[in-house]
Formats: C-alpha cells, structure tokens, sequence
C-alpha cells in the first residue's frame, strides 16, 4: 500500500510570508530558486513575497531579478538592491525593513537551500507555535551532498566547536535556511552586532539567551551547482574571530 503525502499547509487568514534572498552573482541560480518559491509557495496557497537583496553583482544578477519582477509581479518578486558587497548580516537587516510579512524566511539563494521544505517549516512553527525553526543538516535524515571531504571536515568542526562553547539549544548552528516570526526577528536583529557569516550563529545564541522557543526540520544541504562558492579563507577567520566573541560575551 502507498502512503499518502502529507497536505501542504493551507494559509491562515492574515498569515504572509516574507523570503529575504541575498545575492551576489547569482544570475544562474536565481531563476531557479524565484520559480521553486514561487511553485511551492503557490501549492500551498500561502500569501507570500521574495525580497531579492542584491549586493552590485557584477555578473548582471540584479539584470535578471528585474525580469523575474516583470515575469511573477512587483508584488511577489520584490527588489531592494544595494550599492556594493556589504555582508549577509546587514543584507537581512536591510531586507527586514521592506518585509511586510509577519513570518520571515531567511535561505540561501544559490540553490543549496530547497524550497520543497518551505511547508515543513511551516508545519513544524504552527504546530508548537514556535518563535524560530531552524534548517538542520545534522539531525534525522538531514544531510551534505556535493561537498569535499575538507569542506565536510570544516563544517563538523565548526559546529562541533559551537555546541561545546555556546551550547545554543539547535543542532546546525552555522546553516541559514531558517523561519521566523518577524516580531522576534526583530528583536533579535537589535541585539545582534555581527555582520557576516557569524550573524547565523549569533542570531541562535541571542535566541537562547531570550528565551525564543526554537524546532527544527532536517534538511538536505546541496552544494551549488552554478557559480563559485562565497567560503573562503577570510570567512574562515571571520567565523573564529565571530565564536571566541560570542563566547566571551555571551
């Protein structure tokens, strides 16, 4: 006998959802990901935007994001470029601003992050009333495929080295496909003072601290297949420098 898929989650009356996308020479993934969101969202008959954050791609990202307005609507495909490369932290806070969704989800726009696990996160918020569900590649059936055994090695390690230092109550510390209420969000957002890759890891920890009940939902974590990827050696040094920070201050 077949099981039966689960029903997608359907809207609650007043209910929007707000997706901030950064991006930063992504014109090859970003089509993609605007049409999943805009099939899953769609199926689940969610009231929803994509905020796309653009950071002065010079590979004509923004060039494309304005076709995908034309193509979905300046009412689902919003557009909030900025100047230059300023990093992911300040890229959510400035996309927060232009939210009007009182749920917010925050991923990655280079295809890494799967839209179809958009109504899991939504079930797993509803169900507890949660203030935060957060993307796990390190619980259940959540995994890594794409990667080298070095970019393996370095991402346990990193969240080996947060759980033992911060103990931040979720699995998958450094991941960035997450779902929030805005309200708490935007607490969080004033609390925090990073502004790169270590914004993801503080927002959890500043999220334990306040008390914010967190879930979480087993995801697959594909690495890109367009483009290269942001993780250098510079990010590296940012994220150690970010966790003895946090452990002294937090």
């Amino acid at each position: 006998m077949s099981r039966r898929k689960p029903s997608p989650p359907r809207g609650f009356s007043g209910d929007k959802y707000s997706v901030l996308l950064p991006t930063y020479n992504e014109r090859e993934n970003l089509p993609l990901i605007v049409w999943l969101l805009v099939k899953y969202f769609g199926e689940s008959g969610l009231d929803y935007e994509v905020i796309v954050i653009d950071d002065g791609s010079p590979d004509g990202t923004l060039e494309v994001a304005q076709q995908l307005q034309h193509i979905y609507g300046p009412d689902k495909i919003i557009l909030r470029p900025r100047a230059k490369k300023l990093g992911l932290g300040t890229a959510y806070i400035h996309g927060l601003k232009h939210a009007t969704g009182s749920f917010i989800f925050i991923m990655d726009a280079d295809l890494s992050h799967h839209p179809k696990f958009i109504p899991e996160f939504i079930r797993t918020q509803r169900d507890g009333d949660l203030d935060v569900v957060s993307g796990t590649r390190y619980k259940g059936n959540g995994g890594v495929y794409g990667w080298d055994l070095r970019r393996k090695l370095i991402s346990r390690g990193a969240n080996f080295l947060t759980q033992v230092l911060l103990r931040p109550g979720a699995s998958d510390l450094t991941g960035s496909f997450r779902l929030y209420k805005r309200s708490v969000l935007e607490r969080l957002v004033e609390r925090c003072v990073s502004k790169g890759y270590v914004f993801q890891m503080e927002m959890m920890v500043r999220a334990r601290q306040l008390n914010f009940s967190i879930g979480e939902v087993p995801i697959s974590f594909v690495d890109r297949v367009y483009g290269e990827s942001k993780l250098g050696g510079n990010e590296i040094v940012s994220f150690a420098k970010g966790l003895i920070t946090l452990f002294s201050t937090t």
